[in-house]
């Protein structure tokens, strides 16, 4: 249990999405602008990754990997499709990714509207494939860690853009010189939060 809270806070604050690999900035500079819609996107994004992590990494060890699906049978012991991984990974996450704009769509009519198409360009947010290869890549235990690192990644994601759209919504009552409004006093803001995240290396965990 220790260890799945430990994936969980190191991912949200150490291995920020966002602060410490710059992944997702797409979404993360144009749909900033107001809380309402970052908070929206960011919990979609808590789903989508959430979910797909712990799935790909099942289908990764149980399929994919040379002599995964050996517990179907002996005879397919030798097979190897992890050279499939790209394509299932992005296939699982574009699939999850529409399901959660048909729910938006429906319970959220005014939420799916203001985030437009940024909704569905969470299917190739750079941040959800990036979960799944991490976990590919870190080779966790089992599919609780996969399922923390998922959770965790979501949820910092989630308070990178939230945090951002409070800066500048902040922001607009600011005296910004004309030359740094909009995107450029975003990408200085969005420096000095990934060097504050910076102060989170030094936690034991």
């Amino acid at each position: 249990m220790e260890n799945l809270v430990n994936i969980f806070v190191k991912s949200i604050f150490i291995d920020n999405m966002v602060f410490a690999y710059f992944l997702g900035m797409c979404s993360y500079l144009a749909v900033s602008k107001t809380v309402k819609t970052s908070s929206g996107l960011g919990i979609a994004v808590i789903f989508v990754l959430g979910f797909t992590v712990p799935v790909n990494y099942l289908i990764e060890n149980y399929i994919l990997k040379e002599g995964a699906m050996a517990w179907l049978s002996p005879g397919l012991a030798d097979v190897d499709l992890s050279f499939l991984s790209f394509i299932i990974f992005i296939a699982l996450i574009a699939a999850m990714v529409q399901l959660v704009e048909m729910v938006v769509e429906k319970f959220a009519p005014a939420l799916y509207a203001s985030l437009g198409i940024f909704l569905p360009l969470i299917a190739v947010n750079c941040a959800i494939l990036g979960g799944s290869l991490f976990m590919q890549e870190r080779e966790y235990a089992n599919i609780g860690e996969a399922t923390s690192f998922g959770l965790g990644s979501g949820v910092g994601w989630y308070l990178a853009i939230v945090g951002i759209a409070a800066i500048r919504e902040k922001i607009k009552y600011s005296n910004v010189p004309a030359p740094l409004r909009g995107l450029g006093i975003t990408f200085i803001v969005t420096g000095l939060m990934g060097i504050a995240f910076m102060s989170f290396m030094g936690i034991a965990l």
